[in-house]
């Protein structure tokens, strides 16, 4: 099993004028120890309009800064919502495979839809069709990466003409492409189209293990077309994760950022009413949370083994070793850890980094490699049959031209 990190820019009020800027600041340096520390991945999600909950919203910007400050770790955009009203098909084309010269080819390309009327409205976007619209950018936008000239594309919601879309990505056919996950629907949805997972949900391991028989099942059908030009067979889940050796102390340090992460999803898709620049998100957390099931009671008694899914892996190196074992005989490709969330401070998210690589990263790794072969001898001839169901590049119109000037 692998690890990586989910950073969503979480920035609770009250504000100043320099919060932001420390804000990414802290972030960056966190990641680059990230990176010094083994850690696998790093995923940044795109999200707008969320005060306090997700201030990333560019996050193809951040993570140019992190492929600079960084020299292994890959590098998630986790997601570029895919509607053509939040990001033109052809620009999301070009900014991943800048991202991915730019970072020597480290990048793993994460695509959704978005769920918050905040943002879906903010940009124009139908819910009812949002699905439709995030399936044709996916095909355009595969076809971008790999089709010289790209043939043009005239759907419902996406419409481009020939063109070389460039610059071309690092990685061939392209980087690995993966769907954002919320449900067992979609988990289903990116098995049969050969997407990779990413669960951005917090689930036990007997969840995760309903998760992964499901996807695996789904890449193995007959049903299986890939919407990219390489299947990702990989599934990915986000766990809450606070190493510290004394159990006490890591809780204390992670239940407000935790629960802060949940509670701010469950506003902003759910339960709440924004105000645009008026919103007091961590103040209606600390008055609402009790009633919404976040008090500090609900992450559990200490020295209880961990298996509470909104407490993830907080706790002692001991206690995440085994829990995270657990995921990891579900079949838990990446285990992407919250660890920037609510007020959590940073030093003490660069502690805990620093305990979990040290005490309980090296086991896994050591397994890692050998469970790669395996899933990879199971999964290669599904993958070849697959593949083998996917309709090739096209070749564009070779009389197609563009005169630099009109002809009247």
């Amino acid at each position: 099993m692998k690890f990586g990190l989910l950073y969503g820019a979480q920035l609770p009020r009250p504000w100043t004028q320099d919060s932001e800027h420390r804000l990414f600041n802290e972030m960056l340096d966190e990641i680059e120890l990230a990176d010094r520390l083994g850690f696998d991945h790093v995923w940044c999600p795109e999200h707008h309009f969320l005060e306090e909950y997700s201030h990333m919203s560019a996050p193809e910007a951040f993570l140019g800064a992190v492929s600079q400050r960084t020299s292994r770790i890959r590098i998630g955009h986790a997601v570029a919502l895919m509607p053509p009203a939040f990001n033109p098909t052809t620009r999301v084309a070009e900014r991943i495979a800048m991202l991915d010269l730019l970072s020597d080819g480290r990048v793993d390309f994460g695509t959704g839809e978005s769920t918050t009327p905040t943002e879906l409205g903010g940009f124009g976007v139908e819910r009812s069709v949002k699905r439709d619209q995030w399936a044709e950018a996916v095909d355009a936008v595969a076809r971008m990466f790999v089709e010289e000239p790209f043939a043009g594309y005239e759907g419902k919601y996406v419409s481009a003409p020939i063109r070389n879309v460039l610059p071309k990505t690092r990685q061939k056919p392209h980087p690995p492409m993966w769907m954002a996950c919320g449900n067992r629907d979609a988990i289903r949805t990116a098995a049969a189209k050969g997407l990779g997972a990413l669960n951005f949900s917090f689930f036990g391991p007997a969840e995760t293990k309903k998760w992964v028989d499901a996807y695996y099942s789904g890449i193995e059908s007959a049903d299986c077309v890939p919407a990219a030009f390489a299947v990702n067979a990989q599934i990915a889940a986000t766990i809450p994760m606070f190493c510290h050796r004394d159990e006490t102390t890591a809780v204390e340090r992670a239940v407000d950022g935790v629960q802060f992460f949940n509670f701010g999803l469950g506003f902003y898709a759910g339960f709440g009413t924004a105000a645009p620049a008026r919103t007091r998100l961590w103040e209606e957390f600390q008055r609402d949370r009790d009633k919404h099931g976040m008090g500090r009671s609900s992450f559990g008694k200490p020295g209880m083994p961990l298996g509470n899914p909104a407490r993830g892996a907080v706790g002692t190196p001991h206690q995440i070793r085994d829990f995270l074992r657990l995921h990891e005989e579900a079949g838990l490709d990446q285990a992407i850890f919250l660890v920037q969330g609510g007020g959590t401070r940073h030093e003490h998210i660069r502690e805990s980094l620093e305990l979990f690589a040290n005490e309980v990263m090296p086991e896994f790794k050591e397994r890692d490699e050998a469970a790669v072969r395996l899933k990879t001898a199971r999964l290669q001839p599904a993958i070849d049959a697959a593949m083998a169901r996917r309709e090739p590049p096209r070749t564009a119109d070779p009389d197609y031209i563009i005169p630099a000037r009109s002809q009247s």
